[in-house]
Protein backbone atom coordinates (compact mmCIF):
# COMPACT_ATOMS: atom_id res chain seq x y z
CA UNK A 1 0.00 0.00 0.00
CA UNK A 2 1.46 3.42 -1.00
CA UNK A 3 1.55 5.95 1.50
CA UNK A 4 -0.37 9.12 0.65
CA UNK A 5 1.74 12.26 0.14
CA UNK A 6 2.63 14.35 2.66
CA UNK A 7 0.77 17.16 3.80
CA UNK A 8 2.68 20.85 2.90
CA UNK A 9 4.13 22.26 6.46
CA UNK A 10 3.62 26.07 7.56
CA UNK A 11 6.40 26.95 9.61
CA UNK A 12 5.05 29.83 11.51
CA UNK A 13 6.72 32.46 13.55
CA UNK A 14 8.15 35.50 14.69
CA UNK A 15 10.35 35.74 11.38
CA UNK A 16 8.60 38.70 9.61
CA UNK A 17 11.02 41.06 11.31
CA UNK A 18 14.47 41.91 11.77
CA UNK A 19 15.63 39.16 14.86
CA UNK A 20 18.51 37.07 14.76
CA UNK A 21 16.76 33.80 16.54
CA UNK A 22 13.62 34.13 14.60
CA UNK A 23 15.35 34.59 11.55
CA UNK A 24 16.87 31.37 12.32
CA UNK A 25 14.53 28.98 13.10
CA UNK A 26 12.74 28.30 9.97
CA UNK A 27 15.94 27.46 8.48
CA UNK A 28 16.65 24.99 10.72
CA UNK A 29 13.10 23.56 10.35
CA UNK A 30 13.11 23.61 6.79
CA UNK A 31 16.74 21.72 6.94
CA UNK A 32 15.29 19.03 9.40
CA UNK A 33 12.21 18.74 6.90
CA UNK A 34 13.82 17.79 3.36
CA UNK A 35 11.71 17.11 0.41
CA UNK A 36 8.44 18.86 2.14
CA UNK A 37 6.07 21.44 0.57
CA UNK A 38 7.12 24.23 3.13
CA UNK A 39 5.26 27.51 3.85
CA UNK A 40 6.36 30.61 5.55
CA UNK A 41 4.15 32.55 7.50
CA UNK A 42 4.29 35.19 10.10
CA UNK A 43 2.12 37.69 10.93
CA UNK A 44 2.85 40.54 8.23
CA UNK A 45 3.99 40.28 4.51
CA UNK A 46 8.07 41.18 4.87
CA UNK A 47 10.77 40.10 2.62
CA UNK A 48 13.86 39.76 4.76
CA UNK A 49 16.17 37.50 2.13
CA UNK A 50 18.06 40.51 1.79
CA UNK A 51 19.21 39.66 5.50
CA UNK A 52 19.64 35.88 5.22
CA UNK A 53 15.94 35.26 5.91
CA UNK A 54 13.12 34.28 3.69
CA UNK A 55 10.08 35.90 2.39
CA UNK A 56 7.06 35.65 4.83
CA UNK A 57 3.34 36.17 4.38
CA UNK A 58 0.41 36.84 6.89
CA UNK A 59 -0.84 33.58 8.39
CA UNK A 60 -4.21 34.12 7.49
CA UNK A 61 -3.76 34.46 3.88
CA UNK A 62 -1.49 31.30 3.96
CA UNK A 63 -4.15 29.03 4.92
CA UNK A 64 -6.96 30.79 2.88
CA UNK A 65 -4.58 30.33 -0.34
CA UNK A 66 -4.58 26.34 0.78
CA UNK A 67 -8.56 26.13 0.08
CA UNK A 68 -9.39 22.75 0.57
CA UNK A 69 -6.13 21.27 1.16
CA UNK A 70 -4.88 20.32 4.95
CA UNK A 71 -1.56 21.72 6.53
CA UNK A 72 0.35 20.69 9.48
CA UNK A 73 1.66 23.62 11.40
CA UNK A 74 4.96 24.10 13.21
CA UNK A 75 5.25 27.13 15.27
CA UNK A 76 9.14 27.17 14.67
CA UNK A 77 10.28 28.75 17.82
CA UNK A 78 10.95 31.84 20.04
CA UNK A 79 9.53 33.54 23.26
CA UNK A 80 6.26 34.12 21.55
CA UNK A 81 3.90 32.57 24.43
CA UNK A 82 4.06 35.61 26.12
CA UNK A 83 4.55 38.32 23.44
CA UNK A 84 1.13 40.43 23.07
CA UNK A 85 -0.19 42.14 20.12
CA UNK A 86 0.91 45.14 21.32
CA UNK A 87 4.48 44.14 21.01
CA UNK A 88 4.11 42.62 18.07
CA UNK A 89 2.48 45.67 16.27
CA UNK A 90 5.17 47.66 17.66
CA UNK A 91 8.13 45.57 16.44
CA UNK A 92 6.52 45.17 12.77
CA UNK A 93 6.24 49.23 12.60
CA UNK A 94 8.55 51.36 10.20
CA UNK A 95 11.35 53.03 12.69
CA UNK A 96 9.94 56.49 11.94
CA UNK A 97 6.66 55.38 13.64
CA UNK A 98 7.27 53.66 16.75
CA UNK A 99 8.03 56.39 19.04
CA UNK A 100 4.79 58.64 17.36
CA UNK A 101 3.00 55.14 18.00
CA UNK A 102 4.41 54.72 21.30
CA UNK A 103 3.50 58.43 23.05
CA UNK A 104 0.29 58.42 21.25
CA UNK A 105 -0.83 54.66 22.62
CA UNK A 106 1.69 53.23 25.54
CA UNK A 107 -0.72 55.03 28.57
CA UNK A 108 -4.08 53.87 27.10
CA UNK A 109 -4.46 50.08 27.28
CA UNK A 110 -8.01 49.64 25.13
CA UNK A 111 -7.05 51.67 22.33
CA UNK A 112 -3.74 50.10 22.38
CA UNK A 113 -4.90 46.82 21.77
CA UNK A 114 -7.70 47.84 19.80
CA UNK A 115 -5.36 49.27 17.58
CA UNK A 116 -2.80 46.32 17.58
CA UNK A 117 -5.76 44.21 16.55
CA UNK A 118 -6.73 46.22 13.71
CA UNK A 119 -3.00 46.40 12.66
CA UNK A 120 -2.55 42.76 12.90
CA UNK A 121 -6.05 41.65 11.59
CA UNK A 122 -6.32 39.72 14.52
CA UNK A 123 -9.72 37.57 15.09
CA UNK A 124 -12.18 38.04 17.51
CA UNK A 125 -11.90 34.65 18.88
CA UNK A 126 -8.00 34.95 19.48
CA UNK A 127 -7.64 38.71 20.01
CA UNK A 128 -4.43 38.55 22.18
CA UNK A 129 -1.31 36.35 21.43
CA UNK A 130 -1.00 36.88 17.83
CA UNK A 131 2.20 34.31 17.39
CA UNK A 132 0.22 31.60 18.46
CA UNK A 133 -2.21 29.83 16.18
CA UNK A 134 -4.77 27.19 16.72
CA UNK A 135 -7.43 24.68 14.71
CA UNK A 136 -10.47 26.94 16.24
CA UNK A 137 -8.73 29.62 14.03
CA UNK A 138 -7.96 27.50 10.76
CA UNK A 139 -9.84 24.42 10.40
CA UNK A 140 -7.93 23.27 7.66
CA UNK A 141 -4.79 22.41 10.05
CA UNK A 142 -3.99 18.94 10.43
CA UNK A 143 -1.56 19.21 13.12
CA UNK A 144 -0.31 21.85 15.53
CA UNK A 145 2.95 21.88 17.01
CA UNK A 146 5.13 24.19 18.82
CA UNK A 147 8.93 22.90 18.28
CA UNK A 148 10.80 24.71 21.14
CA UNK A 149 8.94 27.80 22.01
CA UNK A 150 9.52 29.71 25.21
CA UNK A 151 6.83 31.90 27.75
CA UNK A 152 9.50 32.69 30.51
CA UNK A 153 7.27 35.64 31.39
CA UNK A 154 3.62 34.08 30.87
CA UNK A 155 2.99 34.64 34.93
CA UNK A 156 3.26 37.84 34.51
CA UNK A 157 0.87 38.82 31.53
CA UNK A 158 -2.01 39.93 31.44
CA UNK A 159 -5.05 37.32 32.37
CA UNK A 160 -6.51 37.76 29.12
CA UNK A 161 -3.13 36.89 27.09
CA UNK A 162 -2.08 34.38 29.53
CA UNK A 163 -5.92 32.62 29.03
CA UNK A 164 -5.75 32.57 25.43
CA UNK A 165 -2.40 31.21 25.12
CA UNK A 166 -3.04 28.09 27.61
CA UNK A 167 -5.93 27.37 25.28
CA UNK A 168 -4.50 26.86 22.33
CA UNK A 169 -1.28 25.20 23.77
CA UNK A 170 -4.10 22.81 25.06
CA UNK A 171 -5.53 22.05 21.76
CA UNK A 172 -2.31 21.78 20.48
CA UNK A 173 -1.07 18.11 18.92
CA UNK A 174 2.50 18.78 20.75
CA UNK A 175 3.73 21.52 22.73
CA UNK A 176 7.90 21.29 23.28
CA UNK A 177 9.59 24.42 25.24
CA UNK A 178 13.53 25.46 25.17
CA UNK A 179 13.78 25.97 29.26
CA UNK A 180 12.20 24.66 32.97
CA UNK A 181 10.72 27.57 33.98
CA UNK A 182 7.80 27.93 30.67
CA UNK A 183 7.55 24.10 31.35
CA UNK A 184 6.69 24.99 35.07
CA UNK A 185 4.21 27.62 34.09
CA UNK A 186 2.58 24.88 31.33
CA UNK A 187 2.79 21.71 34.07
CA UNK A 188 1.46 24.24 36.62
CA UNK A 189 -2.00 24.77 34.23
CA UNK A 190 -2.37 21.39 33.07
CA UNK A 191 -0.69 21.76 29.81
CA UNK A 192 0.72 18.81 28.65
CA UNK A 193 4.41 19.77 27.43
CA UNK A 194 7.71 18.39 27.62
CA UNK A 195 11.35 19.99 27.15
CA UNK A 196 13.93 20.40 24.15
CA UNK A 197 16.35 22.54 23.53
CA UNK A 198 15.84 25.96 21.32
CA UNK A 199 16.68 25.09 17.55
CA UNK A 200 19.17 27.68 16.77
CA UNK A 201 21.47 24.75 19.38
CA UNK A 202 21.27 22.92 15.52
CA UNK A 203 23.47 25.66 13.35
CA UNK A 204 26.72 24.46 13.44
CA UNK A 205 25.43 20.36 12.81
CA UNK A 206 23.40 21.66 10.05
CA UNK A 207 25.44 24.91 8.40
CA UNK A 208 28.90 24.91 9.80
CA UNK A 209 30.75 24.48 6.75
CA UNK A 210 28.71 27.36 4.94
CA UNK A 211 29.13 29.34 7.54
CA UNK A 212 32.83 28.97 8.37
CA UNK A 213 33.15 29.86 4.68
CA UNK A 214 30.91 32.98 4.93
CA UNK A 215 34.27 34.31 7.21
CA UNK A 216 36.53 34.19 4.08
CA UNK A 217 35.05 37.03 2.56
CA UNK A 218 33.35 40.47 3.15
CA UNK A 219 32.83 42.15 6.74
CA UNK A 220 33.56 38.95 8.89
CA UNK A 221 37.01 38.86 6.92
CA UNK A 222 37.75 42.48 7.79
CA UNK A 223 37.23 41.95 11.58
CA UNK A 224 39.55 39.00 11.34
CA UNK A 225 42.14 40.95 9.83
CA UNK A 226 41.50 44.17 11.87
CA UNK A 227 41.94 41.84 15.08
CA UNK A 228 44.41 39.09 13.96
CA UNK A 229 45.06 38.85 18.20
CA UNK A 230 41.44 37.40 17.98
CA UNK A 231 37.58 39.06 19.20
CA UNK A 232 35.03 38.84 21.42
CA UNK A 233 31.65 39.06 19.55
CA UNK A 234 30.01 41.43 21.91
CA UNK A 235 26.22 42.99 21.56
CA UNK A 236 23.41 44.33 23.78
CA UNK A 237 20.57 46.37 23.06
CA UNK A 238 19.63 49.46 22.73
CA UNK A 239 18.00 50.20 26.24
CA UNK A 240 21.73 49.91 27.20
CA UNK A 241 22.15 53.25 25.60
CA UNK A 242 22.28 55.29 27.98
CA UNK A 243 25.55 57.51 28.79
CA UNK A 244 26.09 56.07 32.04
CA UNK A 245 25.66 52.73 31.19
CA UNK A 246 28.06 52.60 27.80
CA UNK A 247 30.69 54.12 30.20
CA UNK A 248 30.71 51.05 32.36
CA UNK A 249 30.36 48.54 29.61
CA UNK A 250 33.25 50.46 27.99
CA UNK A 251 35.65 50.21 31.17
CA UNK A 252 34.69 46.89 31.43
CA UNK A 253 35.46 45.74 28.03
CA UNK A 254 38.58 47.90 28.45
CA UNK A 255 39.56 45.84 31.55
CA UNK A 256 38.77 42.53 29.02
CA UNK A 257 40.84 43.57 25.78
CA UNK A 258 43.71 44.14 28.19
CA UNK A 259 43.48 41.10 30.58
CA UNK A 260 42.93 38.77 28.11
CA UNK A 261 44.44 39.96 24.69
CA UNK A 262 41.50 39.96 22.58
CA UNK A 263 40.50 42.80 20.32
CA UNK A 264 36.04 43.43 20.55
CA UNK A 265 33.95 43.04 17.50
CA UNK A 266 30.81 45.01 18.24
CA UNK A 267 27.71 44.26 16.20
CA UNK A 268 24.12 43.73 16.47
CA UNK A 269 21.35 40.86 17.21
CA UNK A 270 18.63 42.64 15.40
CA UNK A 271 17.09 45.78 13.76
CA UNK A 272 13.27 45.59 14.44
CA UNK A 273 11.85 48.20 17.36
CA UNK A 274 13.33 47.13 20.90
CA UNK A 275 15.91 45.54 20.06
CA UNK A 276 19.55 47.06 18.68
CA UNK A 277 20.92 50.43 17.42
CA UNK A 278 23.69 50.52 15.80
CA UNK A 279 24.76 54.06 17.24
CA UNK A 280 24.62 52.77 20.47
CA UNK A 281 27.62 50.72 19.66
CA UNK A 282 29.52 53.14 18.14
CA UNK A 283 28.83 55.41 21.04
CA UNK A 284 30.18 52.51 23.18
CA UNK A 285 33.72 52.25 20.82
CA UNK A 286 33.95 55.54 21.24
CA UNK A 287 34.12 55.47 25.03
CA UNK A 288 36.81 52.55 24.97
CA UNK A 289 40.55 53.67 25.93
CA UNK A 290 41.93 50.53 23.47
CA UNK A 291 42.31 50.79 19.93
CA UNK A 292 41.34 47.02 20.12
CA UNK A 293 37.66 47.44 19.14
CA UNK A 294 36.02 47.11 15.79
CA UNK A 295 32.18 48.12 15.23
CA UNK A 296 30.41 45.66 12.67
CA UNK A 297 27.29 46.76 10.88
CA UNK A 298 25.78 43.88 8.61
CA UNK A 299 22.50 42.62 9.41
CA UNK A 300 23.13 39.15 7.47
CA UNK A 301 21.85 36.51 10.03
CA UNK A 302 25.37 34.66 7.89
CA UNK A 303 27.35 37.14 8.82
CA UNK A 304 26.35 37.24 12.23
CA UNK A 305 27.03 33.54 12.47
CA UNK A 306 30.10 33.88 10.66
CA UNK A 307 30.99 36.87 13.33
CA UNK A 308 30.46 34.29 16.47
CA UNK A 309 31.64 30.97 14.57
CA UNK A 310 35.05 33.30 13.92
CA UNK A 311 35.29 34.78 17.78
CA UNK A 312 36.71 33.64 20.77
CA UNK A 313 33.62 34.15 22.60
CA UNK A 314 30.45 35.81 22.69
CA UNK A 315 28.89 38.41 25.77
CA UNK A 316 25.95 40.15 25.33
CA UNK A 317 22.00 40.32 26.09
CA UNK A 318 20.82 38.25 23.21
CA UNK A 319 19.61 34.91 23.65
CA UNK A 320 20.82 33.70 20.44
CA UNK A 321 24.04 35.18 20.63
CA UNK A 322 24.40 33.07 23.39
CA UNK A 323 23.33 30.13 21.87
CA UNK A 324 24.80 29.94 18.59
CA UNK A 325 27.87 30.17 20.72
CA UNK A 326 26.85 26.88 22.58
CA UNK A 327 26.60 25.53 19.26
CA UNK A 328 30.09 26.08 18.34
CA UNK A 329 31.48 25.31 21.13
CA UNK A 330 32.49 28.52 22.65
CA UNK A 331 33.07 30.64 25.77
CA UNK A 332 29.47 32.61 26.22
CA UNK A 333 28.24 35.59 28.68
CA UNK A 334 24.62 37.08 28.72
CA UNK A 335 24.83 40.58 30.13
CA UNK A 336 21.72 41.38 32.17
CA UNK A 337 20.09 45.03 31.90
CA UNK A 338 20.70 47.58 34.85
CA UNK A 339 17.39 48.10 35.39
CA UNK A 340 16.02 44.13 35.33
CA UNK A 341 14.54 42.95 38.59
CA UNK A 342 14.04 39.79 37.17
CA UNK A 343 17.42 37.34 37.52
CA UNK A 344 15.67 34.65 35.53
CA UNK A 345 14.87 36.09 32.46
CA UNK A 346 15.03 34.00 28.89
CA UNK A 347 18.47 33.97 29.11
CA UNK A 348 19.29 32.70 32.43
CA UNK A 349 16.22 30.43 31.95
CA UNK A 350 17.73 28.54 29.19
CA UNK A 351 21.44 28.74 30.37
CA UNK A 352 20.22 27.30 33.65
CA UNK A 353 18.19 24.73 31.58
CA UNK A 354 20.96 23.74 29.60
CA UNK A 355 24.89 24.94 29.91
CA UNK A 356 27.53 23.72 31.91
CA UNK A 357 28.10 24.39 35.17
CA UNK A 358 31.06 26.50 35.25
CA UNK A 359 29.89 28.84 32.21
CA UNK A 360 28.38 32.30 33.73
CA UNK A 361 24.92 32.95 32.84
CA UNK A 362 23.35 36.35 33.16
CA UNK A 363 25.52 38.73 34.57
CA UNK A 364 25.47 42.25 35.63
CA UNK A 365 27.26 44.91 33.46
CA UNK A 366 29.96 45.87 36.43
CA UNK A 367 30.86 41.73 36.49
CA UNK A 368 31.32 41.56 33.10
CA UNK A 369 34.98 41.56 32.87
CA UNK A 370 35.13 39.01 35.50
CA UNK A 371 32.30 36.42 34.05
CA UNK A 372 34.61 36.73 30.27
CA UNK A 373 37.44 35.94 31.72
CA UNK A 374 36.00 32.88 33.80
CA UNK A 375 34.55 31.59 30.53
CA UNK A 376 37.61 31.68 28.70
CA UNK A 377 39.00 29.83 31.34
CA UNK A 378 36.41 27.19 31.31
CA UNK A 379 37.49 23.34 29.94
CA UNK A 380 36.72 23.48 26.37
CA UNK A 381 35.63 19.32 26.41
CA UNK A 382 32.78 20.41 28.38
CA UNK A 383 31.88 22.79 25.80
CA UNK A 384 32.16 20.09 22.76
CA UNK A 385 30.02 17.51 24.45
CA UNK A 386 27.03 20.04 25.17
CA UNK A 387 27.33 21.40 21.59
CA UNK A 388 27.19 17.50 20.92
CA UNK A 389 24.39 16.82 23.10
CA UNK A 390 22.08 19.68 22.45
CA UNK A 391 22.58 19.25 18.93
CA UNK A 392 21.35 15.52 19.65
CA UNK A 393 18.70 16.13 21.80
CA UNK A 394 16.56 18.69 19.46
CA UNK A 395 17.27 16.44 16.65
CA UNK A 396 15.17 13.55 18.31
CA UNK A 397 12.55 16.36 19.87
CA UNK A 398 11.87 17.66 16.21
CA UNK A 399 11.79 13.92 14.38
CA UNK A 400 8.92 13.27 17.04
CA UNK A 401 7.48 16.02 16.39
CA UNK A 402 6.79 15.78 12.94
CA UNK A 403 6.21 12.33 12.60
CA UNK A 404 3.14 13.18 13.62
CA UNK A 405 0.14 13.85 11.57
CA UNK A 406 1.23 14.62 8.22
Amino acid sequence: MTRPPALPVILFGAFDRHNFGDLLFPHVAAALLPGRELLFAGLAERDLRPSGGHLVRPLARVVAELGNRRAALVHVGGEVLACSAWQAAVMLLPPDEVQPTIARLDTRPAQRLAWAQAMLNLPAQAPNSPYTASREQFPQLASVVYAGVGGVGLDECDPGLRAEVLAKLAAADTVTVRDRRTLAHLVAAGVAARLIPDPVVMVAELFGPKIRERARDGEVARILAALPQGYLAVQFSADFGDDDTLARIAAQLDRTIESSGCGVALFRAGAAPWHDDLEVLRRTAARMRSPSVEVFESLDIRDICALIASSRGYCGSSLHGRIVAMAFALPRVNLRHPSSKARSGKQAAFSATWDTADMPGSVDIDEVAEAIHVALSADRRPLDQTARQLASQYRQGFDAIHDGPG
